[in-house]
């Protein structure tokens, strides 16, 4: 039976499985915005603070890519087929043994890494991954915009209070 068949077959079955959904707490929600008035506040957008907050968000959903990567190397890869492949990586993980490499699939049926001979492993960002980068970057987005409306408005209210005007 042709292992590329099979791998196929299979991998249409994880695409149809339900996927986790990421939903942005009022929480996180808060402490973004918290970060983007503080970048408004000093000109910066998406200062470190907000970056490493979304670095470690989308830690929590990725897959731990560097323990996949440690499980096999090229020698394996040449003797290896599918199912010990499966076996080898582990739930909820499947790979794809194609051509000298490998591709490893996600229990959402997204390829996050990909395993070629002579330019070795390829990272792929996954779609829960990419969700979460989204809903933070969005969140930061509105935040950071209403923060600097409020200081422009702020701005420009004191200089009617005033009686003078910045821009002359």
């Amino acid at each position: 039976m042709d292992i590329t068949g099979i791998a196929k077959s299979h991998q249409a079955d994880i695409h149809k499985a339900g996927k986790a959904s990421f939903k942005l707490s009022d929480s996180l929600r808060e402490q973004i915005a918290g970060y983007a008035r503080e970048d408004a506040a000093q000109g910066v957008y998406m200062g470190n603070k907000f970056l490493a907050l979304r670095k470690s968000e989308v830690a929590k959903v990725a897959p731990d890519r560097a323990a996949l990567m440690g499980k096999i190397d090229m020698k394996e890869i040449r003797e290896a087929d599918e199912r010990w492949l499966r076996l080898l990586f582990g739930e909820p993980y499947e790979a794809e043994f194609q051509s000298g490499g490998v591709h490893v699939y996600d229990g959402n049926g997204d390829e996050v890494l990909t395993y070629t001979a002579g330019v070795g492993w390829h990272e792929k960002e996954s779609k829960t991954e990419t969700q979460v980068h989204g809903a933070l970057k969005a969140a930061y987005y509105d935040a950071y915009h209403a923060a600097r409306q409020e200081i422009n408005s702020g701005i420009a209210e004191m200089e009617v209070q005033g009686g003078f005007d910045a821009r002359a």
